[in-house]
């Protein structure tokens, strides 16, 4: 009976056999996380991603160019497919090499990292060849598939780095838009808060861009390019530089699939920090917390005035101080203090440091290192230590040179752009600064025709050779702090960076500042800290002042900026709001607060929140010149719905009980901060 029923049905089982034959053949399946799935088609070169039943991204492939001419996985007629287990920084897993050849082109090697019990993976990509000359690759290109498509998506932008005012936004998705984005990208609902997040996890070589885009259709186009420049973005007014050689990789990216868009960020922050460890040394001390004199002082330096800001903080700011330390920080217009130039004399500004340091403080120093301030002087002028002119030293890029923000580039890899640097950093040294605040560090990973060291063709490339040069000089005798400056890059070489650019005194100085902290928190994993810049009172109100200070609580550092030298309203409200020590021990872990909104464009999210223990700190602010009532869901902010919780104001001490949907009232341009404690119901 069975081999009559076999006999009658033998086509069948024929085209059974023939098509899961076919299905080995042609396609391989990659499984990772939980229920992660990448499914590769041998005979396409292309690629779909899926979470259980849930399709995430559909026709990946890979691109490249080479020649002047575009050419991609989908080429390549002969596939093979090897695995082998991986053990590194990111843990346990594999590596699934996929390698690619075709005739007339470079010889592609597709690489998926997967890890066990991570629900994301990443992919690099190698071309192999003779003589190759690269400047871009797309390591993954094709559809996201949103898992929520009756509402509409927010694509996240993020800077390149922090210059020219510029703000991190969030932009609705919808058909016909495009969002570029610098090195990470995410995609989003924020009420679910469920979204993509995909970016490049390395930065000694490539700047990558991640572009989200829908079509007519509907459709969402995901790109993540490596060898990306847009001036508006990257400062470029040139092509990324080509990468040469035998064989040329791409960036490894990362790619995932959250619940909370936020804890992807947080997770692609500290990949980062694995992927390219630290080379700064290892800090072991408390939170910064401290002066700089750029917040109002400015070009008044003397040494008379710098050395009654600290004997301020020695006799009015007592409880100032994190681990008992305190940092009095000489920004721009500190060489009002030297005689004969940067080789001259420095006699004052080591007589303000041994003040400092007597009145119990650290003293800081700032210096941008990559610049030329004086370029309109003509390039014969002998550079600073050096043999040099500045000419020679400037970064050449097309017919003539990088300038922005009134200076011009210096070649990170010129012998005397690196000579200055000692010259000066020895100098430092030598006055016994125990900070450095180092600014326009963007100059430095400027693209150029040519570099003087010719085994440098790309701005990253210069970042890293410029920036372990001036790390080596420094020889771990400050804590190193980073104001303009790449936002992912200089994760390896600084301790502090401040995340975003200059903010002074107002509530929109606030609401600026925190826009970058509302979407690169995240970054409080990427270095030790990240810092609100300069905390100026002035005689701006009560609200506004408060608003100013919590700013730099929820970034997770503090440094204060009025002109203490002299008396004002400013200095009786530092003595309030800055010797409030529940306020300070916030800063104590040194992490930033979560946003707890997204999707707010180019403002800030309103509310904050931080859990240390089983203390949940709460943060909110109000930009607007009206007063605001903010209903606080206990669910949005991570709270138990049914249980109450006892809230203290850490501003004026005053205590309560905060329930589920509570409305909370807050003044025009003011913030309040509360400390919760869990309360049974």
């Amino acid at each position: 009976m069975i081999f009559k029923f076999l006999y009658k049905h033998r086509a069948l089982l024929i085209l059974l056999v023939l098509f899961f034959a076919g299905k080995s053949a042609s396609a391989i399946i990659i499984n990772y996380g939980k229920s992660g799935k990448i499914d590769y088609n041998l005979k396409t070169g292309t690629f779909n991603v899926s979470e259980g039943a849930a399709q995430l991204l559909l026709n990946g492939f890979s691109q490249a160019e080479y020649q002047k001419k575009l050419f991609s996985s989908k080429d390549y007629k002969q596939i093979t497919y090897s695995k082998t287990a991986v053990h590194d920084a990111f843990g346990n897993g594999f590596k699934h090499i996929f390698l690619l050849k075709q005739a007339g082109l470079p010889v592609m090697q597709q690489v998926f990292y997967t890890y066990s019990d991570k629900d994301y993976f990443m992919i690099g990509i190698t071309l192999q060849g003779a003589n190759l000359s690269i400047n871009h690759i797309v390591p993954i290109k094709g559809n996201l598939i949103d898992q929520q498509p009756s509402a509409t998506p927010t694509s996240l932008f993020v800077p390149f780095d922090n210059d020219t005012f510029i703000s991190y936004n969030t932009v609705p998705l919808k058909a016909n838009v495009s969002n570029p984005s610098a090195e990470v990208g995410a995609l989003y609902h924020d009420q679910s808060r469920k979204g993509f997040v995909m970016g490049s996890i390395e930065h000694s070589n490539w700047k990558t861009g991640v572009i989200t885009a829908m079509d007519n259709d509907k459709k969402i186009n995901l790109q993540v390019i490596c060898g990306y420049t847009e001036e508006s973005i990257t400062r470029d007014k040139i092509p990324h530089g080509y990468l040469s050689g035998n064989s040329v990789s791409s960036a490894k990216v990362f790619f995932g699939a959250f619940n909370d868009w936020r804890v992807g960020m947080e997770t692609y922050a500290k990949l980062n920090r694995i992927s390219e460890p630290p080379i700064v040394f290892k800090w072991d001390k408390a939170t910064l917390v401290g002066w700089n004199s750029w917040g109002a002082m400015q070009e008044k330096i003397t040494l008379e005035k710098a050395n009654q800001v600290s004997d301020f903080f020695a006799d009015n700011l007592k409880s100032f101080r994190s681990g008992g330390v305190a940092y009095i920080d000489l920004d721009s217009y500190w060489d009002n203090l030297l005689k004969g130039g940067l080789t001259g004399d420095y006699s004052k500004l080591k007589a303000f440091a041994d003040h400092a340091k007597l009145k119990g403080l650290k003293p800081g120093i700032y210096w941008a290192p990559f610049v030329d301030w004086g370029f309109a002087g003509g390039g014969n002028r002998k550079a600073e230590g050096t043999n040099y002119t500045f000419g020679e030293m400037w970064t050449k890029v097309g017919a003539g040179y990088h300038d922005i923000d009134g200076a011009r580039a210096l070649d990170p890899t010129h012998p005397g752009t690196q000579q200055r640097i000692a010259t000066v950093i020895n100098k430092f040294k030598e006055c016994g600064f125990e900070m450095i605040k180092i600014d326009f560090l963007g100059h430095a990973a400027i693209e150029s025709d040519h570099f003087f060291d010719p085994k440098i063709t790309t701005g990253m490339q210069a970042y890293k050779t410029g920036m372990e040069f001036l790390l080596k000089q420094l020889d771990g005798k400050m804590l190193v702090y980073a104001a303009i400056s790449p936002n992912l890059a200089s994760g390896r070489y600084v301790h502090v960076r401040r995340i975003a650019c200059d903010a002074f005194k107002s509530i929109k100085d606030t609401e600026y500042t925190l826009n970058s902290v509302s979407n690169g928190w995240w970054q409080t994993y990427l270095y030790d800290y990240i810092d609100a810049d300069h905390v100026v009172f002035s005689d701006q109100s009560d609200g506004e002042n408060t608003a100013r200070f919590l700013s730099a609580i929820v970034t997770g550092t503090c440094i204060t900026g009025d002109d203490f030298s002299r008396q004002g309203k400013w200095t009786g409200t530092a003595q309030r709001l800055l010797n409030n020590t529940g306020i300070l021990k916030i800063l104590e872990n040194g992490k930033a607060f979560v946003p707890v909104e997204g999707d707010r464009g180019k403002s800030a999210s309103q509310l904050f929140v931080k859990q240390v223990g089983n203390v949940k700190y709460l943060a909110v602010f109000n930009y607007s010149d009206t007063e605001q009532h903010y209903n606080l869901d206990f669910a949005r902010l991570g709270l138990e719905k049914d249980k109450k919780y006892g809230c203290e104001n850490l501003i004026d001490q005053t205590k309560t009980m905060l329930k589920d949907n509570q409305i909370l009232k807050l003044s025009a341009k003011d913030a309040q901060i509360f400390k919760l404690t869990s309360e049974q119901k």
